[in-house]
């Protein structure tokens, strides 16, 4: 486990607890770690969750599907990040999204019990652990609020007005880069390739936006 501690270590459920206490903690959360070849799925709808799952390695992506196929992403998951805990700290509750790994990726799974079960001596890392833990639900709330900000836009101009607004003002600069590429940024914004493409290309000629690839500049 020592190779992926750097990954570990920025996790935000670990945020402001030592090295030596981390390690500590991990003994005690018991991680399972399993491995996924690039393109498989680590969770699928239906699934119910019993532990969270930290990324180690590699990059996923949480996406929603419909009946028909229809591809909604979500959010990235980078190694480091943490997916999943809505669910497995709300028992029964079953997934309505799935994970794909975009890459060869490892997983830690920490079962969810032991997290928000303190141990006997109610260590202050341990509560700190659970303090963060409610700090990042109530993060990724908020980028999902955003997301809804941006698909509550009408037209598909708009939402990709709005979309690279947003990564322009979390960037602080003009000039920023995007994670995705032109497919999964269509899905994340629920709008049809072609026409999104056909929308950036008016937006480029029209001097409001440059762009090369998933790097953008605001003009």
């Amino acid at each position: 486990m020592e190779k992926y501690f750097e990954a570990i270590k920025r996790c935000p459920i670990f945020a402001d607890i030592s090295s030596e206490e981390i390690k500590a903690m991990l003994n005690c959360l018991q991680g399972k770690k399993e491995s996924y070849e690039k393109g498989s799925c680590i969770l699928q709808i239906g699934d119910k969750l019993e532990a969270v799952g930290l990324l180690l390695s590699g990059k996923g992506m949480i996406v929603q599907e419909d009946f028909w196929g229809n591809r909604n992403i979500l959010s990235e998951i980078l190694p480091g990040h943490i997916f999943g805990e809505a669910f497995a700290c709300s028992p029964g509750s079953v997934l309505n999204v799935s994970v794909f790994a975009e890459k060869e990726s490892e997983v830690l799974w920490l079962s969810v019990g032991r997290i928000l079960t303190t141990c006997p001596t109610a260590c202050p890392h341990h509560s700190r652990m659970i303090r963060n833990l409610l700090s990042d639900l109530a993060e990724k709330n908020l980028r999902l609020n955003e997301k809804l900000t941006h698909m509550g836009q009408r037209k598909t101009r708009e939402k990709l007005m709005s979309y690279l607004s947003s990564q322009a003002q979390k960037s602080g600069k003009s000039q920023f880069e995007i994670p995705f590429n032109r497919q999964q940024l269509a899905d994340y914004l629920s709008v049809e390739r072609s026409a999104m493409s056909l929308e950036l290309s008016k937006l480029k000629s029209e001097g409001i936006i440059d762009f090369d690839k998933n790097s953008f500049k605001l003009l």
